[in-house]
């Protein structure tokens, strides 16, 4: 089973009209096409006629065996209001995580505003993903966004695993560097290209992963997610198969190490004899 950690139900073509139930069948068929066989779906930041709530995506997926939720949160906008469902939902399993995207809004990972997520987070045992490296808009403004500054809120959070999205990039020696340094950082490697991976861009980020790997040492933190629908589950996959990694480094990367992070009710799977 292939876990991906790095979903969305948002519609990205704002000309196209798309509906949370459409979003969520052309999800499952993506799943099934990849072999992918759960999802954890993140919600956005701002919510509009593309960009379902929380609530909206948690009533959508209740009864969906295969999926997850991860909140996103805002930092411009969130009110006392917002964080009592969040613990609500927590309280109820509904949602196995929160996120957080610096860089979209101007904010660093450390803010003192910040500090009652990161309580919250604790409280239900839950890691708290944060966007870093590149922005989707451009005009997203990357100083926030740098994987170096997750380095200080998980060394005053101790308690709190972070995840740092798309593996900081372009900044992908950063981030291994904070995630070697602090036992309570993960990273997942989504949002690497826009639709499919070319060859030649497939064969330099091959590179970089092993790299990264090599860097960190053992992949216990590296979590497989894809960023889909602004990339193709399919061709994550082939690109992780063609990794130069064990069978077991690989079963680890894209089911076990999502499996216990999210605490997520499937069964721990041994990793296929070489």
């Amino acid at each position: 089973m292939i876990i991906d950690c790095h979903v969305h139900l948002n519609n990205y073509h704002d000309q196209i009209a798309i509906s949370l139930d459409e979003s969520l069948d052309n999800l499952q068929a993506a799943m099934a096409d990849a072999g992918v066989g759960h999802a954890i779906v993140l919600t956005s930041y701002i919510v509009n006629p593309n960009r379902p709530s929380t609530a909206q995506v948690v009533r959508a997926v209740e009864r969906v065996k295969n999926l997850s939720v991860v909140a996103g949160i805002s930092y411009l906008h969130y009110k006392e209001r917002d964080l009592r469902e969040m613990a609500d939902f927590l309280k109820d399993g509904l949602v196995v995580g929160l996120k957080l995207y610096p860089g979209y809004e101007p904010f660093y990972p450390h803010d003192p505003r910040l500090r009652v997520v990161y309580d919250l987070a604790e409280e239900f045992d839950v890691p708290v993903m944060i966007h870093s490296g590149d922005t989707y808009s451009p005009k997203g403004k990357l100083k926030y966004s740098h994987p170096l500054e997750v380095d200080e809120v998980a060394v005053d959070h101790p308690n709190v695993k972070f995840v740092i999205c798309h593996l900081g990039n372009p900044w992908l020696v950063d981030c291994m560097e904070v995630v070697y340094k602090n036992k309570n950082v993960y990273t997942d490697f989504s949002g690497l290209v826009l639709g499919e991976f070319s060859e030649a861009f497939e064969d330099f980020m091959e590179r970089q992963i092993e790299d990264a790997i090599l860097y960190a040492g053992e992949p216990n933190y590296l979590l497989y997610g894809t960023d889909w629908p602004i990339c193709s589950m399919r061709s994550y996959v082939e690109f992780v198969k063609q990794l130069k990694m064990t069978d077991e480094q690989k079963h680890q990367i894209m089911y076990e190490n999502a499996r216990r992070l999210f605490k997520l009710p499937l069964p721990p799977r041994e990793a296929p004899s070489a």
